[in-house]
């Protein structure tokens, strides 16, 4: 069957493309519609710029124009440059290490030894990158997991998806509870004038409950995989890579040289430098960027690559995920053009204003559905702190809300829609890199944001009747 088919209505999914373009001409007409507006900004004493609640003023309206229009998508990729180069930079990197051969010598080892048990490798694997982004806050490390276990995943029976869904669902977890999370819990806490990470206990129970549910859905999926392979939504996506990383037991035990384990040994020293950098340094993607420049390079060098080959394994990679690349940039035009027509702020006042009218039991819920929405246009967590919990904060004290619900409702409405909303950029090149289409995901992962959002407003009902604070 065509992946291509249409369904019984007629109805065929449009490209990404077309999407993205159509929520940019929707942002200019919003520009004609909502009324310009403005907060003032005030500088935070770690030098990041919040804005004052009490300053929003109309302005006078700047509406898209042609040019504006016509320079948006140019503009929306040099703006999110630092994700289109990581994405491209990435790709690269691991055809390096796949021209080497330590990928698939390390696949058919791992292989081998979960063969019997390999359902047990998704818990394991998201478990560890639920706790890595809700201690260090950095969701964007799906894009260096997803290639790694890509071919481990295919060669146990599974698929794309399910090597996608244990990456970017084990880290948007983390993220969104956020139990020691810097970039959203501690940066909204700071903002809401709350000790820095306290109700730690309730976010912990939260996220034991939250991490138990995604790895039975994964399961769930995967099961169904591995006794139907033609039951998998990328099946035949998937086609070259079931050619490449074999089914285990089809081929003898693979043996690494010299050369390809002193390699491997040097991609293990290169990720701890990554590790450190990331915890201790404040590196993020320009510094890790440079870093896998360097390591496909040496890597390439002691695994026994000549130059030319590095460099045209990293040109092969770059064509790989361009179209990943490609699509953050459109993602961000949207924001762009709802920037470039002063009419960011005008939304998140009146969204602010919506919740202001709503009785004390319905305000959490009220609170969370506004951080869901104004995560569309500002997918970025810090970004979307610092815009909304200057407004929500004192909002939750005029509501009767305690701020520490205020803060669980920005986590929770900014966190999983991470995932979801095509104007995320390292989601879409997350895809990009797994080889999954973003409506074959959203048909996947679309049942699981409806619990989490369940989930998120029973969370938010019990801390508001607790007095949670």
């Amino acid at each position: 069957m065509s992946n291509e088919k249409k369904n019984k209505s007629g109805f065929k999914m449009p490209h990404i493309y077309v999407i993205l373009f159509v929520f940019g001409i929707v942002a200019a007409a919003a520009t004609y519609l909502i009324p310009a507006g403005e907060f003032d900004r005030v500088e935070l004493e770690n030098g990041r710029s919040a804005v004052d609640p009490e300053s929003f003023t109309y302005v006078e309206s700047t509406p898209t124009g042609a040019v504006e229009f016509l320079t948006a998508i140019p503009r929306g990729l040099v703006d999110a440059g630092e994700v289109v180069f990581f994405t491209l930079i990435i790709g690269g990197m691991f055809m390096v290490l796949r021209e080497s051969g330590i990928i698939e010598v390390a696949v058919d080892k791992l292989a081998r030894k979960f063969s019997s048990r390999s359902i047990l490798i998704i818990p394991v694997l998201i478990t560890v990158f639920a706790s890595i982004a809700t201690l260090i806050g950095t969701a964007e490390l799906s894009l260096v997991y997803i290639p790694v276990i890509i071919p481990l995943i295919i060669a146990l029976g599974y698929d794309s998806m399910t090597a996608a869904a244990i990456a970017l669902c084990g880290t948007v977890v983390g993220y969104s509870v956020g139990v020691l999370n810097p970039v959203n819990t501690g940066l909204a806490q700071t903002i809401a004038e709350l000790p820095t990470f306290s109700g730690l206990g309730f976010r912990l129970t939260l996220f034991v409950v939250v991490l138990a549910i995604t790895i039975l859905f994964v399961m769930r999926y995967a099961r169904k995989v591995k006794k139907n392979p033609e039951a998998s939504l990328v099946y035949e996506d998937d086609a070259e890579k079931r050619k490449t990383y074999t089914s285990i037991g089809e081929h003898e035990p693979l043996t690494a040289t010299k050369r390809q384990i002193a390699g491997a040994f040097t991609v293990l020293v290169f990720f701890a430098v990554l590790i450190w950098g990331v915890t201790t340094q404040g590196w993020f993607m320009i510094e890790m960027a440079g870093l896998f420049i360097i390591m496909g390079v040496v890597v390439g060098l002691i695994s026994g690559l000549n130059l030319t080959r590095i460099s045209e394994a990293f040109t092969k990679g770059f064509k790989e995920v361009l179209m990943g690349a490609i699509i953050v940039g459109l993602a961000r035009s949207v924001a762009v053009i709802l920037e470039d027509g002063q009419v960011m702020d005008t939304i998140v006042n009146g969204l602010g204003s919506v919740v202001g009218d709503l009785p004390p039991t319905f305000a959490a819920a009220g609170m969370y559905f506004v951080q869901l929405i104004i995560n569309f246009v500002i997918p970025s967590g810090s970004g979307q702190a610092l815009v909304t919990m200057p407004i929500m904060a004192p909002l939750a004290d005029m509501v009767d809300v305690t701020r520490q619900t205020a803060v669980l409702a920005f986590q929770l409405g900014d966190g999983f829609a991470h995932i979801l909303y095509p104007t995320s950029g390292y989601f879409m090149a997350a895809l990009a890199i797994a080889g999954v289409e973003w409506h074959k995901w959203i048909k996947f992962f679309f049942p699981l944001f409806v619990i989490f959002m369940v989930i998120s407003l029973g969370a938010l009902t019990v801390a508001q009747i607790t007095g949670w604070s």
